[in-house]
């Protein structure tokens, strides 16, 4: 289930969308530029990796600082791979701008920043024992796409669903988007929690779940008030306020 577009109209620049979209882009070029062991001691330094906060005496062997919480927010601005980049800033290009515009650049990249730390504290709590480092920006954009479904829930959001070959396009509200994909996430999480192998491998579902519940939560602690006069649709999400298309 892949966004394509959504049909919510904006009236300023993304300029945090596109700022973090060009962090993301330039970490992951500078990754590129180093070798494997230049790669693996970074991603080591600088993802998240569990284990070290949870056995202090395994990352003092490694040379790891047990007391270094940085990796908790720079592990969102690296990329395992072109497809992993890619898809997330397609994701955040699809439903960040019409949010910031809504909560402003500020609102906006606390929203982002915060939801980033909790899906990767989320994650380190339910793979404590992983020595594999956690990267990526999903947990972040799935606080912005559980963010965006709070404040647009009726928006449309064209979607692709490849059929084995036959690829299908239709669209469904944002509400029923972003509750049919964190469901996916809950599914496999559990389905990870009962399958004690495969943890620490593979996706990062937990980071995802962690990430969508502060979406959905600091959306109300940040948006704006309404001011005076506005409708409540308006406000809302109506449907005058949606027949915009980027």
């Amino acid at each position: 289930m892949f966004p394509i577009r959504d049909s919510v109209s904006r009236t300023h620049e993304p300029i945090v969308v596109w700022t973090i979209m060009g962090l993301n882009i330039a970490a992951f070029f500078y990754q590129l530029g180093l070798s494997e062991p230049e790669l693996s001691y970074f991603l080591y330094q600088h993802a998240l990796v569990p284990r070290r906060y949870f056995s202090p005496g395994w990352a003092h062997m490694y040379g790891l600082s047990p007391t270094d919480f940085s990796p908790f927010l720079s592990n969102i601005f690296l990329h395992g791979g072109w497809l992993h980049i890619i898809l997330n800033m397609w994701t955040l290009y699809i439903f960040g701008p019409a949010l910031e515009d809504r909560l402003g650049p500020v609102r906006f990249a606390i929203l982002y920043l915060l939801a980033g730390v909790a899906a990767s504290v989320t994650h380190a709590l339910f793979n404590a024992g992983s020595m594999v480092p956690a990267l990526g920006a999903s947990g972040a954009i799935a606080g912005v796409i559980a963010a965006y479904a709070v404040r647009f829930p009726y928006a449309w959001v064209r979607i692709l669903v490849p059929i084995v070959f036959i690829p299908l396009f239709f669209s469904i509200p944002a509400i029923a988007f972003a509750g049919i994909w964190f469901f996916m996430q809950v599914l496999q999480g559990a389905n990870e929690l009962l399958s004690p192998f495969q943890l620490g491998a593979g996706i990062a579902w937990w980071a995802h779940i962690g990430g969508f519940i502060a979406g959905w939560v600091l959306l109300g602690m940040l948006e704006p008030t309404p001011q005076l006069g506005r409708r409540p649709g308006w406000y809302n999400g109506g449907p005058w306020e949606q027949s915009g298309r980027r």
